[in-house]
């Protein structure tokens, strides 16, 4: 039998994502999937409605695309000194926050991934009588030598987006908790939360929300899709065994999902490109030895060797091969090294280079994988 289920839409997707009996599952699938449209029907499908269409209950707390959007720039064109991250209080994302001082809940998570700082004016009203929430920057700069607080930042994209998750994260652990406010939360669905984030940034976030889920007491359940490799490889390196992965794609006869938890993964393929990419720019770092051995170690698996070092295509026999094997392990540090991203020495890079061309010559891929993500469906 195959494992490769398809589901000729998305709401018949929904129902057996709803249906399985787990408390993680996870998605890969490249952009353009239509990873965003799944979790917002997602959504839909866990609101009730009355007589009238309004919603009376919900089941779903999401993050993804539109969660971002209730976050907005006013840049004060006027006089260009007060900018101001806009938040829309009237979100049931957002409902039942104010009181639960959420500035001490958001600052320690972002001091885990930058220095600034921020506060939250609850009763702020722009030029036309609109009442938002407004999010105040400030940054410690030393002016003549003394140090001074900046207030109304405008911090960059990357920083932008840390702000938003951190706030989407302290929600997700009231969620988590069973807070009152929060108790109608069945479900948490993460969508690709690491846009404009650096790799270092990926792997922390990645590795704190895996660990916040796995410390839940509760019978909140969650899902979690990416197209981002990095991403998904620590959080799947978090959950371990207990989250099931899947491999979404799509052709003419609707959505294919692979179950991967026990095979090759397709997307080893992603983790491949990565790595191409990586080499391509010289810009090598020292985690990208857990995805070499990752994908050693799926070859391994699928053609029946013992280790990922009987993969290991060496151009001089033992003398090389216990060389790699030693280096594969010691770089990976048994995958600690993804939590300390450095740049690797000129030295490694050639032996990390030279391996990862013996892999490509060795186990065949198709070329054009390497220029540009595309899904090859096989039988």
């Amino acid at each position: 039998m195959s494992d490769v289920t398809t589901y000729v839409d998305l709401a018949a997707l929904v129902t057996h994502l709803r249906s399985l009996d787990k408390k993680y599952v996870l998605l890969f699938a490249y952009n353009g999937t239509g990873k965003t449209r799944l979790s917002m029907d997602f959504r839909e499908a866990g609101k009730t409605f009355d007589a009238d269409g309004n919603v009376t209950a919900r089941d779903t707390l999401y993050f993804n695309a539109f969660t971002e959007d209730l976050f907005f720039w006013d840049n004060d064109l006027d006089s260009d000194t007060q900018r101001r991250l806009l938040i829309n209080k009237y979100s049931a994302f957002i409902a039942g926050v104010r009181a639960l001082d959420m500035d001490n809940k958001i600052r320690p998570l972002i001091h885990r991934y930058s220095n600034f700082n921020f506060l939250i004016d609850y009763e702020y009203k722009d030029k036309d009588g609109n009442e938002f929430w407004a999010v105040n920057f400030i940054r410690e700069e030393v002016v003549n030598g003394t140090p001074k607080n900046i207030e109304f930042v405008k911090v960059s994209r990357g920083e932008e987006n840390l702000f938003i998750w951190c706030f989407f994260l302290a929600v997700a652990q009231l969620a988590v908790d069973r807070h009152q406010n929060y108790d109608w939360v069945k479900y948490i669905y993460v969508d690709d939360p690491v846009s404009s984030l650096d790799d270092n940034n990926t792997i922390a976030i990645a590795h704190h929300f895996g660990s916040m889920l796995k410390a839940g007491n509760g019978d909140v359940k969650s899902i979690i899709s990416t197209h981002h490799s990095l991403f998904f490889n620590v959080v799947c390196n978090e959950l371990g065994k207990n989250a099931p992965r899947f491999f979404l794609s799509k052709s003419e006869a609707g959505y294919l999902v692979k179950d991967t938890s026990d095979s090759p993964f397709f997307y080893h393929v992603a983790m491949i490109q990565d790595l191409q990419k990586a080499i391509n720019s010289n810009e090598i770092y020292t985690y990208h030895f857990y995805f070499l051995r990752t994908i050693l170690e799926k070859a391994a698996n699928f053609h029946g060797y013992n280790g990922f070092s009987d993969c290991l295509i060496v151009d001089d026999e033992d003398d090389d091969k216990k060389l790699f094997t030693r280096m594969v392990n010691n770089l990976n540090h048994g995958g600690y090294s993804m939590f300390e991203p450095r740049e690797m020495g000129e030295e490694n890079k050639k032996y990390f280079k030279q391996i990862f061309k013996n892999y490509l010559l060795n186990y065949k891929f198709n070329e054009d994988l390497l220029d540009k993500p595309k899904v090859t469906e096989t039988a």
